[in-house]
């Protein structure tokens, strides 16, 4: 007697496999740059216009992905993550810049927390 029945490692594979076809929600394509994969193309090509104006000592500090805790009366509400965070020496400011093709509620929620609490003002890029 033959089972029809996949273990739960075979069925994860199948997902995975049917996953890697279908497009992503907002059809952004990943792209991989310098060894780091980003979400979209748009957001490799910042990548790679900031790293030139690093070397040309416009921008210094470069970070990805980095974190910020949304606290609210001692209580973390979420973690945002923006895309880019470095020091302009032109405009002699730290800026924080989020690469959106789609804004999310949930992204335009952060964003005014981001402004509330830290007094960033999140760039959006699009």
């Amino acid at each position: 007697m033959t089972s029809d029945r996949m273990s739960a490692a075979e069925f994860r594979a199948t997902q995975m496999a049917n996953d890697a076809d279908r497009p992503s929600k907002y059809r952004n394509r990943k792209t991989t740059v310098d060894g780091i994969r980003f979400d979209s193309k748009r957001e490799a090509q910042y990548y790679s216009s900031l790293k030139q104006l690093e070397r040309a000592g416009q921008v210094f500090e470069v970070e990805l992905q980095k974190p910020y805790a949304l606290t609210v009366n001692g209580q973390l509400v979420c973690t945002y993550r923006c895309d880019f965070a470095f020091y302009d020496a032109i405009q002699k400011r730290n800026r924080v810049v989020d690469i959106k093709g789609v804004a999310t509620k949930d992204f335009n929620i952060k964003r005014k927390l981001m402004w509330a609490i830290y007094g960033i003002d999140v760039e959006v890029i699009r």
